[in-house]
């Protein structure tokens, strides 16, 4: 237990969903390591390094020192560039290397937790040399490592834990970012309404309303006219807002109702991972 109950549900997800990405990869043979994920330009080997990378640093290990290839055309901006060092650097090791260190990072870490005094609103390091939360920093280490446990499992075939706690974690922070993709990024014209119904391990139904400023915001209750109402399952949303595949490619599984030029400028700025 940590000491404030606040990071607990982080902790707890975060814990299910990186033990069941150790699972997953300790049986893999040196072959499946290079299969292909929906994680743009990453293999199995590329998720597992980006998660002990990321591990390493809330441990307070020091980065790397390595130069990138000029050739990663995933590679395009200084997030994507800070993210693959922890990559690349470890792109010719062995399954059994990588096996074997993500067992010793998740000692330290799970460590480290389990010993956690510092208060939520303690501010340690984060991406780029800048600093966040303790809260902050816990909670987006559980949403990735559940986002990359998915890109793992549709990797190898093995789908499972679309409903775990880190499932949860993911919504919410999804969500957070909807306001954002309805009013800013996607126009939708001020006083109106736009619904969002999911259904499958997850469900859901949120309305995004953009007030006379322009302003969106988000909330449970139900809309009596919508400009429009997107359904679709929870695979596809999380899919969709993760960038891990593009509208076009799942339209058999989205319903659209209402401003179809709308819908489609939400669904085109759907995406709200880096």
């Amino acid at each position: 237990m940590t000491v404030h109950p606040s990071l607990q549900t982080y902790a707890d997800a975060w814990t299910h969903s990186i033990e069941s990405i150790a699972e997953l990869v300790k049986p893999l043979v040196e072959g499946e390591w290079n299969r292909r994920t929906p994680c743009p330009g990453w293999s199995v080997r590329d998720i597992v390094s980006h998660v002990i990378g990321m591990e390493c640093e809330q441990l307070g290990d020091p980065r790397p020192i390595h130069s990138l290839p000029r050739d990663l055309y995933h590679v395009q901006n200084d997030i994507q560039r800070y993210m693959e060092m922890q990559v690349d650097v470890r792109r010719h090791h062995t399954a059994p290397e990588m096996t074997s260190e993500l067992e010793y990072t998740l000692i330290r870490r799970m460590r480290q937790l389990r010993n956690e005094t510092r208060a939520p609103d303690t501010m340690v390091r984060a991406p780029l040399g800048t600093e966040q939360t303790l809260e902050l920093a816990l909670h987006m280490r559980a949403f990735d490592v559940w986002v990359h446990e998915q890109d793992l499992r549709t990797a190898l075939g093995q789908p499972g834990n679309l409903d775990s706690p880190g499932a949860l974690v993911a919504r919410d922070t999804l969500l957070a970012a909807l306001p954002k993709v309805v009013a800013k990024d996607a126009g939708a014209p001020p006083n109106s309404a736009v619904v969002f119904d999911v259904h499958g391990p997850v469900e859901f139904l949120r309305t995004v309303r953009v007030d006379a400023e322009g302003r969106g915001s988000v909330d449970g209750a139900p809309s009596l006219g919508p400009a429009a109402t997107l359904v679709m399952d929870w695979e596809t949303y999380y899919r969709l807002a993760c960038g891990r595949v593009r509208a076009q490619a799942v339209e058999d599984r989205v319903k659209v109702e209402g401003d179809q030029d709308l819908a489609s400028a939400i669904l085109h700025h759907f995406a709200v991972t880096p």
